[in-house]
């Protein structure tokens, strides 16, 4: 019989991450016969053609797809209602599909999921696809005070989550050792319920297009030349860290005058362009521009390293960035900070990038000279990708793994 899925996730289904993180891994699931069906939270009202239009093209992928209204403001009213509508609805549609596994993305989903199950006669497995520290992202992150009331609510919540839920997803080795120590050699926690490391994976596929010739003709429609060209895919601020950024881009400019910056964002687009020409930049010096997740492997292929500087703070060890993936994915070495996820590890072992110590100048011009001496490690650095992040062969084969090993409980 196909197990039976709902993925819940607290974001509309045009998010960036849904299409290039949620819905591949959904297809990976179905891959070992379960049949899945999805709840997301729209942050506009979808007119009904649309809704039709999202559902049917979802249903001729075996994908099943449902949608409630996501409310942003006042934030905490607004989102303990979205926990309740979302743990009413669950427990409807469970009492009709009687799903196998209730599959929670973070923390709010599998709260809603934990809920709708007390509240049900059938009782599905439940799947904590912990993924980041939610509490202590938003306190390093500046949102919420350190050890406020929010923050010990949701420690409280995610202490009932970890006893209710039947197995787990981390992206991080680190975050293993944090929260399940014991499952490292075995597999499982004190309890006997399945962990799973799966780090934020890439589809490999998408970056086929990259080859010498579609690089060339990239760097030819950027007019770049031969320039070397530092790229960065992403958001600012939070615990982005845009200051150290761009003062790397500077040092950058001052160690090579011809150095050509790429910033692929979906926002701050003039904010970022100021920064750069304030910083001495040129328009024929940088390419500023949101473009679509297909798109990102031929600019990328376009470019020769990658940057990722992100806050060094307890929550970021459960963190295992996007960017780095596709960066390697596109064989592009990365110059990040240490003390992020398994980051440092990642470098350091395979050789695939430089880590960064300190956030000042002289650390930074040593970077960029160690970065040369690297030379062409495209390859290698594709391998890395192939072997660490695929979407098919590592994001996939674990999910359903913890799948089996879920479901094998009952």
């Amino acid at each position: 019989m196909q197990p039976n899925t709902l993925y819940i996730c607290y974001f509309w289904l045009d998010e960036p991450l849904v299409q290039t993180q949620v819905l591949p891994y959904l297809r990976e699931i179905q891959k070992g016969g379960a049949r899945v069906s999805l709840l997301t939270f729209e942050k506009e009202n979808l007119s009904s053609e649309k809704i039709e239009a999202q559902r049917k093209r979802l249903t001729d992928e075996g994908i099943t797809w449902h949608c409630l209204r996501y409310h942003k403001t006042p934030s905490v009213p607004t989102t303990f209602f979205d926990i309740l509508n979302g743990a009413r609805f669950v427990r409807r549609l469970n009492k009709n599909e009687k799903f196998d596994i209730l599959h929670g993305r973070v923390h709010l989903p599998t709260l809603m999921a934990a809920i709708a199950r007390k509240l049900s006669k059938y009782k599905p497995k439940l799947l904590f696809d912990i993924r980041g520290f939610f509490p202590e992202e938003y306190t390093d992150g500046g949102v919420w005070p350190e050890g406020g009331w929010l923050y010990r609510a949701a420690k409280r919540v995610e202490r009932w989550l970890l006893r209710e839920a039947d197995g787990f997803v981390v992206l991080t080795e680190k975050a293993r050792e944090i929260l399940f120590p014991e499952s490292k050699q075995t597999g499982v926690d004190k309890l006997n319920r399945p962990v799973e490391v799966i780090p934020c994976c890439v589809d490999l596929k998408r970056f086929d297009v990259i080859s010498d010739e579609s690089r060339a003709e990239m760097r030819s429609r950027l007019n770049i030349g031969d320039r070397f060209v530092i790229a960065y895919v992403g958001s600012f601020g939070g615990w982005y860290l845009t200051d150290e950024m761009f003062e790397f881009f500077s040092a950058a400019r001052e160690a090579d005058s011809s150095v050509f910056i790429m910033v692929l964002t979906q926002r701050d687009k003039a904010m970022v362009i100021d920064k750069l020409t304030a910083a001495g930049f040129g328009e024929t010096d940088f390419f500023v521009d949101s473009v679509l997740p297909d798109e990102i492997p031929q600019y990328l292929n376009a470019a020769d390293a990658g940057l990722s500087f992100i806050k060094r703070c307890y929550s970021k060890q459960s963190s295992s960035p996007t960017k780095n993936a596709e960066y390697l994915a596109a064989g592009l070495p990365i110059v990040a900070n240490a003390g992020v996820g398994d980051v440092d590890l990642q470098i350091t072992e395979h050789n695939v990038g430089v880590l960064v110590e300190r956030f000042d100048r002289e650390c930074y011009l040593d970077a960029l000279e160690r970065l040369k001496t690297l030379g062409n490690i495209r390859e290698r650095c594709r391998d890395v990708a192939k072997t660490g992040f695929d979407l098919e062969t590592i994001g996939g084969i674990r999910y359903r793994r913890l799948y089996e090993r879920i479901l094998g409980q009952k």
